[in-house]
């Protein structure tokens, strides 16, 4: 059941790019970001007011918002930070960068992942799960290469340098959702976390954004936004639906997760007509190759 949730959360992750991918097209990068988050927020209201004054009906329909403790609340606001920072630099790449660029890269989370869970938690690797972190990685080499063909250079292009971090900091967050899970609602989590999220962004937004508005990219309203939330909330719930069972390993349902990036891919192949795409796919192949020698390598562990 765990791998079949984890598979719905990857397609609907590979949506949630496709309307980000949409909503940035010539649009100011932060007021789009924000407003997705704010409306998740408020629509997470909905059942944060019915847990309290119904918690029977919400816990029935697997969607109860428990109270938390203070410490927890710490601990949430910290994920909430580290996911925001994903967040902008990934919107900011995607925004500049083609998004069978972004895909790719963005499907290299699990390996970074890994490598954390190696020098993090002193977790080692096996045979196969070592061959698909040099095989993923050697991949990711080749398509820094690959991008050099559409004149996107990775040593002096700031935007693919920020989708690396947005990788990076993901992968932190997997990483961190796994001490989460084990202490934590994962509703509470997910509710709590999107919450904060919605704060500090009109923060960032009212601050740095709106006093410069007339001299950067305007913001133009776009319902693809909506789709944003929706597709997100959505991901998440199951994701964090799908950790919550006692067989599941994250190590798993985090790559497959991340193997969504094929829906993206195939959205800018065949409906923004991006170049290369012989290349890119045989690349991209490559390193879902080595992610699935990781998903392998963990199951015979």
């Amino acid at each position: 059941m765990w791998v079949f949730l984890a598979l719905v959360s990857a397609l609907l992750l590979g949506c949630y790019d496709i309307f980000k991918k949409i909503s940035l097209k010539d649009n100011a990068v932060i007021p789009v970001l924000c407003l997705s988050i704010v409306i998740s927020a408020v629509l997470f209201l909905v059942p944060t007011f019915l847990s309290w004054i119904n918690p029977d009906m919400m816990r029935a329909v697997r969607f109860y918002v428990p109270s938390m403790s203070a410490e927890a609340h710490f601990f949430i606001f910290l994920k909430s930070i580290l996911v925001l920072g994903s967040w902008i630099s990934a919107y900011f790449g995607m925004k500049n960068i083609p998004i069978t660029i972004y895909s790719p890269i963005r499907a290299t989370q699990p390996v970074w992942t890994v490598i954390g869970a190696f020098f993090i938690f002193a977790e080692r690797l096996s045979p196969l799960q070592t061959v698909g972190v040099v095989v993923t990685i050697l991949s990711f080499y080749l398509f820094s290469l690959a991008g050099l063909k559409e004149g996107v250079s990775w040593k002096h292009n700031r935007w693919v340098w920020l989708i690396v971090l947005a990788t990076l900091l993901g992968s932190a967050s997997g990483l961190y959702d796994k001490h989460l899970m084990h202490q934590y609602d994962r509703i509470g989590v997910q509710v709590y976390s999107t919450m904060y999220q919605a704060i500090v962004m009109l923060i960032i937004l009212l601050s740095l954004w709106y006093p410069k508005r007339k001299s950067t990219t305007p913001f133009v309203w776009r319902w693809s936004i909506l789709g944003i939330s929706l597709f997100l909330m959505m991901a998440d719930y199951v994701y964090y639906w799908s950790l919550s069972s006692e067989d599941a390993l994250i190590s798993i349902v985090s790559t497959i997760r991340r193997s969504g990036a094929v829906v993206p891919f195939l959205y800018g192949a065949f409906f923004l007509k991006e170049k290369n795409l012989k290349l890119k796919s045989i690349l991209l192949c490559c390193i879902l190759c080595g992610v699935t020698l990781l998903t392998i390598g963990a199951l015979k562990g």
